[in-house]
């Protein structure tokens, strides 16, 4: 059972998508549109656009698109119910209740509240005096107060039965303290369920909206198994969408984000005044880490150790960066390990030093190759000439590919002719590649007319009668009140069966009085609500009743023939079928 349609338009009413799609994209105004980059797919150029006026999102890019609610669906991982909870708390709006949509929107409520209420446990604890020596080591780590309060930290008491019995009293069950990886069962004994961080400064896991979503613990005792215990897969925590202090750093007024390996670098950094430091939490970014930064800034400086596996990460994250059109700079630390023994030991003044003077990423990438080879011998010379001007074809301008190509001429002790020559070839062949990869781009469904999606390409059946079903719904956006000149049209005489849904319900809504727009759909599919505002997207423009009305006769002359054709058929298969009974004929 969907919800009221009255319920929805006042919902799409009181959450305009440019704010609502705003608070995850940085968008700018091109007359009547916003755009900014994608935050579903890594891209350079903004394809991503949102149409205040049609109540819908689109991205020229991935193709994906639709309304409000699809767009919440999309960027939180969301049910269509879900999603429609999430925006009625955003607008202080009542849901209809229906026990269809009692969904995990509830169960993460739940869980934001004991993350929360565990997380003042922890902060209070600290500040008592079983906290002491929690206390004593942040002071030992050069961490004063007021950083400590600012970024929640806590304290877990030495018991494996603390937090449970406390959080119980405040009504939650242990089987949410499960749920949130507070707690934990004994593999021994399934009765008994025990707290799962003990002995440890509690770091809460903050997400962009402030909600208290995990926890980080790192251990006081220095015999324990597991120096840190990180944060699990729950159903309100995503590793890979979460990055630890984005929620004060999306605040900063510098223009670029310090990106860091662990939590207490990125503490050390906000303590010293640098409030745009975030971690990953470990080297293994993600493509969703990336695109979150990328909404932010379009500058990172990256502060990774610089051992093996701090090099090798940040080579795969500098990628990851370009692709998003994000610049990256390289922070190189001397005479410490990471970000926070540098500040402590020498202060934010040559930390901003060393900011200012940062490698890009073509001077990092381009040393870290050299390191590779010992260039005194001619056949790793060789190698790294191959390598070096494969690195440099991939460089934006023209000017930066001979910079280059002059410093690895002579690092590999050759002319800076033979070198450009190498480049020049690779250029060549990078651009062939590319070519032939726009060529396959070129011939894709998005580009020949049909739907990207397999499942609703196999529909489209009959492209004249699709084509005419297609620019019907885009003049109806446009112009609700055409619809009142074909009252007999049905969807079920429409070829593609998703686009004669969303005809009827269009028309249902224009009926009821009800906003017309894709934001009010229900019951559609992501692909579906996409391809609908791909059509929307062609459609800027009401090209009158005539169009209307042309539209309305293809699609039903085709279907007409299409009854026809199938009473043929029928009638056909009924004689050959007598004629085989009857002996008529056939095998």
């Amino acid at each position: 059972m969907p919800f009221p349609a009255a319920f929805i338009d006042e919902l799409i009413a009181r959450n305009p998508i440019d704010e609502v799609v705003g608070q995850y994209v940085q968008l700018k105004r091109s007359g009547s549109n916003y755009f900014g980059l994608c935050p579903f797919h890594g891209e350079k150029t903004a394809s991503f656009s949102v149409a205040p006026n049609k109540q819908m999102y689109y991205c020229f890019g991935c193709h994906k698109g639709g309304g409000v609610i699809n767009f919440i669906m999309d960027i939180e991982g969301l049910s269509y119910p879900d999603a429609v909870r999430f925006l009625a708390k955003r607008a202080n709006l009542e849901v209809p209740e229906d026990e269809q949509y009692q969904s995990q929107y509830r169960e993460q409520e739940r869980l934001w509240r004991l993350c929360k209420d565990a997380a003042k446990y922890y902060h209070e604890l600290l500040k008592s005096e079983a906290g002491k020596s929690a206390r004593e080591y942040l002071l030992r780590r050069g961490l004063d107060w007021a950083t400590v309060v600012k970024f929640g930290m806590g304290f877990a008491p030495d018991d494996y039965h603390a937090l449970i019995p406390a959080m119980e009293r405040k009504g939650y069950s242990r089987e949410e303290l499960i749920a949130a990886n507070l707690a934990a069962v004994s593999q021994k004994n399934a009765q008994n369920v025990y707290d799962r961080f003990r002995n440890r400064i509690m770091f809460p896991q903050i997400d962009l909206r402030g909600n208290v979503i995990g926890f980080a613990g790192r251990a006081l005792d220095k015999e324990a198994k597991a120096k840190y215990i990180n944060p699990t897969e729950t159903l309100i925590f995503s590793k890979r969408k979460f990055l630890y202090a984005m929620n004060l750093a999306k605040k900063s007024k510098r223009p670029y984000i310090i990106l860091c390996e662990g939590p207490m670098d990125a503490i050390a950094c906000h303590q010293f005044g640098f409030d745009c430091a975030v971690a990953s939490q470990g080297t293994a970014l993600t493509e969703d880490q990336v695109n979150i930064i990328s909404k932010y800034t379009d500058q990172v400086i990256m502060t990774y150790d610089n051992d093996a596996a701090g090099q090798n990460a940040t080579q795969r994250a500098i990628q990851m960066f370009g692709r998003a059109g994000v610049k990256v700079k390289i922070l190189q630390l001397h005479d410490a390990k990471d970000a926070d023994e540098f500040l402590h030991k020498f202060g934010a003044d040559p930390f901003e030093v060393l900011i200012q003077g940062s490698e890009n990423q073509a001077d990092y990438r381009l040393i870290a190759l050299q390191s590779q080879f010992d260039l005194s011998k001619d056949e790793e010379r060789v190698e790294f000439t191959a390598k070096a001007a494969e690195l440099i074809s991939g460089f934006a301008s023209a000017v930066e590919r001979e910079v280059y190509a002059d410093r690895a001429a002579k690092a590999a002790g050759i002319s800076k002719d033979a070198m450009l020559l190498e480049v020049s070839k690779s250029f060549k062949n990078r651009t062939r590649r590319e070519r032939r990869q726009q060529e396959r781009r070129d011939l894709s469904p998005a580009v020949t007319g049909l739907p990207e999606d397999r499942s609703l390409r196999s529909e489209y059946k009959n492209p004249r009668s699709a084509a005419a079903e297609e620019q019907l719904i885009g003049l109806a956006l446009l112009e609700p009140g055409l619809m009142d000149l074909a009252p007999e049209l049905q969807g079920e005489e429409f070829s593609v069966s998703f686009l004669g849904r969303a005809y009827e319900a269009l028309r249902r809504l224009h009926r009821e009085g009800l906003r017309v727009s894709l934001a009010a759909l229900q019951d559609f599919t992501p692909p579906e609500s996409a391809r609908l505002s791909a059509i929307s997207q062609r459609y800027d423009r009401v090209s009158g009743e005539q169009a209307f009305e042309d539209c309305v006769r293809v699609i039903q002359n085709e279907h007409r023939k299409s009854q026809d054709n199938n009473s043929e058929a029928a009638l056909f298969a009924f004689s050959q079928a007598l004629k085989k009974d009857k002996g008529y004929g056939g095998t």
